[in-house]
């Protein structure tokens, strides 16, 4: 007796893909769902918007602490806040003085114009450790340019930071204990002396709650766009931050 031919099997279900997102709808979610930006980034890792708005919003910043604080007082404070620094200061002669804390003053302006310089070359060193921390330790399997797109995004938590401080600054912020380092008070670290004690200062200030924010993001990024779970996602990011910021208490620590 013959077998009865079986059944035609059902054409397979299409796999819906997310529909892609614009610039601006990438920028809102990443503060209100990070996932869908993250994930956005496996289509294309551009990286341009989050970039200009950082840049902006730090140029931003930096022309308001010129016009409200100056940076012959932000020179100041920087001395102060350092004794090795303010030794030094202390040793010349007035006429000296004055002119050495006119040109760390102005250095530190010129820095300030190079500011988005500084971010781009920062993100891609942060772009390249984590990279490579989670292709060989983790084996990821995600390009560079994407792992440079998330650092990116995952930085616009620090916007939010530079606003408080703008407003901070604007609404008369004391120029004599203003910190351009620790402008505004989002982590323990604002309330500490640098000077009296740095180590619990350098320590108090990774405490930042935009920091965490940008860490938690970063994480979640990298758990978008490869298999890696969350929890080890979390494990990497989160423990380069602990290295850094014990290494860069001590190193700053030491120059104090």
């Amino acid at each position: 007796m013959a077998a009865s031919p079986l059944p035609p099997l059902p054409p397979p279900v299409p796999i819906s893909e997310p529909a892609p997102l614009s610039e601006g709808s990438r920028l809102i979610d990443t503060f209100i769902a990070p996932s869908k930006t993250f994930t956005d980034l496996r289509r294309n890792a551009s990286w341009w918007a989050p970039y200009l708005i950082i840049s902006v919003a730090a140029l931003a910043f930096f022309g308001v602490v010129g016009q409200k604080i100056g940076f012959r007082r932000v020179a100041e404070n920087q001395v102060q806040a350092s004794p090795k620094a303010s030794a030094r200061m202390d040793q010349l002669p007035p006429d000296q003085r004055d002119l050495a804390l006119d040109r760390q003053a102005k250095g530190t302006q010129y820095f300030t114009y190079a500011y988005p310089a500084v971010i781009l070359l920062f993100n891609l060193v942060i772009s390249a450790v984590l990279f490579a921390t989670f292709k060989f330790a983790a084996g990821a399997s995600v390009a560079f340019k994407t792992a440079f797109a998330i650092v990116m995004y995952a930085g616009l938590p620090g916007v939010l930071r530079l606003l408080l401080a703008i407003l901070s600054v604007a609404a008369g912020a004391n120029p004599e204990s203003f910190s351009l380092d620790n402008p505004v008070a989002t982590n323990p670290g604002y309330f500490i002396s640098a000077a009296d004690a740095p180590v619990l200062h350098g320590l108090a200030s990774a405490l930042d709650i935009f920091l965490i924010w940008t860490l938690i993001l970063t994480a979640i990024g990298f758990t978008c766009v490869s298999k890696v779970k969350r929890g080890a996602a979390f494990g990497i990011v989160f423990g380069w931050w602990a290295l850094l910021t014990l290494g860069g208490t001590a190193i700053g620590a030491a120059f104090r």
